[in-house]
């Protein structure tokens, strides 16, 4: 019998299925957010909206403060997780269509894999990096053929 307070082998799956559905609307929605808002409002306005989703949440589960060191660790993460990324990407999407700007997305599993080997250490297997670096080169190939309007 499956053991009701752990996740089932499919759990993961389904959480990143959910993530990417999830994210897969965000640059048009960020598009189409662009033609009337600002975005640095844009940006501003979901870190406020998360930020106090969060601090509910810790609330609601009486969850402790972070210590002065995870402080830290956590200010730098959102500091692109938070505010450059989103910002960046609404930027740029007030010059490019969202097709186009998820060429670009398409790159950020090796640059993800990359940091994960400098900063955290992590060695993955010589056949995820072939994998990674063949998806790169196709997504690259495909941004520099023209065809991405």
């Amino acid at each position: 019998m499956e053991n009701p307070s752990r996740p089932g082998p499919w759990a993961g799956w389904l959480n990143g299925l959910l993530g990417v559905v999830i994210f897969s609307g965000s640059l048009p929605a960020t598009r189409v957010a662009v033609l009337d808002f600002s975005p640095f409002f844009l940006t501003f306005a979901r870190a406020t909206l998360a930020g106090g989703l969060a601090l509910l949440l810790m609330m609601l589960r009486r969850e402790t403060r972070p210590t002065a060191r995870q402080a830290v660790s956590l200010a730098v993460v959102c500091a692109g997780v938070v505010v450059g990324f989103p910002l960046l990407t609404a930027l740029a999407l007030q010059h490019v269509t969202s097709a186009h700007s998820m060429v670009f997305i398409g790159l950020l599993p090796l640059a993800t894999a990359l940091f994960g080997v400098l900063r955290g250490g992590e060695r993955p297997r010589p056949a995820f990096w072939i994998f990674s670096v063949m998806g790169s080169l196709l997504v690259a190939g495909f941004a520099l053929s023209g065809d991405v309007r």
